[in-house]
């Protein structure tokens, strides 16, 4: 089994309002879109939201997204192979490329592979159950990963300010492709 975390536990102050409320929903219905997913939770902290995933509220959200995520992972049942960590304010994330870093680590890629862009990792990024116990409190970043390019998508993008937001909580990049402009 695979479980997908979407981490959404932030205070959003760049933003200026909960961007949880406007973001969370979008990227939850597009990890959804993936082929290899059983299930999805959201980790929520700083803000309450609705949302169609179920939730995990982390009390420590303020130590950083490292913390957020190993409260995702502690809520994950004991047939979870792996974990696939989306961020919450995301809204490109392409379904495909977390079909690829799972097919990357079901070929044996390693315990930690991350999809790039241009050479640039970036989420999604797979997290094996073995790696679990080495979740820092900043986050994954620092920590080598397997690169499974994804040059052919487009990157998931990262929402730190209201007005990066159009309809529907889409990016205006999202909105462009939709109406043909791109």
């Amino acid at each position: 089994m695979i479980s997908a975390i979407v981490l959404a536990a932030g205070a959003s102050r760049r933003f200026g309002s909960p961007k949880q409320a406007v973001l969370l929903e979008p990227v939850v219905e597009r990890v959804r879109e993936s082929h290899a997913l059983d299930e999805v939770v959201a980790v929520l902290g700083a803000h309450e939201v609705e949302t169609s995933a179920r939730v995990v509220h982390c009390r420590e959200w303020e130590r950083g997204p490292g913390a957020s995520l190993r409260c995702g992972l502690a809520a994950l049942g004991d047939e979870v192979e792996a974990a696939v960590v989306v961020l919450g304010d995301g809204p490109d994330v392409d379904p495909r490329a977390i079909d690829r870093v799972i097919a990357a680590w079901r070929g044996g890629a390693g315990e930690r592979v991350a999809a790039t862009y241009g050479g640039v990792r970036l989420h999604p990024l797979l997290l094996a159950r073995d790696a679990w116990d080495a979740v820092p409190d900043a986050g994954l970043r620092a920590l080598p990963a397997a690169l499974v390019p994804c040059d052919d998508l487009d990157p998931p993008g990262d929402v730190d300010f209201a007005d990066q937001v159009a309809e529907g909580g889409r990016t205006e990049e999202q909105n462009d492709y939709r109406h043909g402009a791109r």
